[in-house]
C-alpha cells in the first residue's frame, strides 16, 4: 500500500502531487526546486546555493520518511542551464561521498518559479 509523505520542513507541493510516495521499501520524492520552506520563496544566490537548498528540501523528505541519502539509489538533475553543471556537481557530490547512486542531468528550457535546478529522487531500503 502506498503512503503518502509530508514534512513542514521542506516546501509544500506547488500542484497537484505529493512531496513523496512510498511504496514496498522504494520512495519516490517529486521534484525538488530551491524553495526555502520558511519563505515559500526561491532562495537567492546562485546555482550553488539554488542546488544546496533543494538538496536540504531532499533530505529533510528523506528523513520524514525514515531514508538517508545513502538509501538513494537515483537521482534526476534539471538545469535550467548546463553551465550550471559543474558547480552543481560540486555540491552534490558532497552528500553522496561513497557509493554514489545512478544518476541523469539534463538540460531544460524552463524550471518552474524560474528556478536554476530542480532534482527527483528514487531511494529504497
Amino acid at each position: 500500500m502506498k503512503k503518502i509523505i509530508f514534512t513542514e520542513n521542506a516546501p509544500r507541493a506547488i500542484g497537484p502531487y505529493s512531496q513523496a510516495v512510498e511504496i514496498n521499501g522504494m520512495l519516490f520524492v517529486s521534484g525538488q526546486v530551491p524553495i526555502d520552506p520558511a519563505t515559500g520563496k526561491l532562495v537567492e544566490g546562485g546555482i550553488k546555493e539554488q542546488t544546496e537548498q533543494v538538496l536540504k528540501n531532499v533530505g529533510a523528505i528523506l528523513k520524514a520518511a525514515g531514508y538517508t541519502f545513502d538509501d538513494v539509489i537515483k537521482s534526476t538533475c534539471l538545469l535550467s542551464d548546463m553551465a550550471y553543471f559543474t558547480e552543481m556537481n560540486e555540491i552534490y557530490g558532497a552528500c553522496y561521498p561513497e557509493n554514489s547512486p545512478a544518476r541523469a542531468a539534463y538540460g531544460v528550457a524552463r524550471l518552474p518559479l524560474g528556478a536554476m535546478i530542480e532534482i527527483e529522487t528514487i531511494a529504497a531500503r
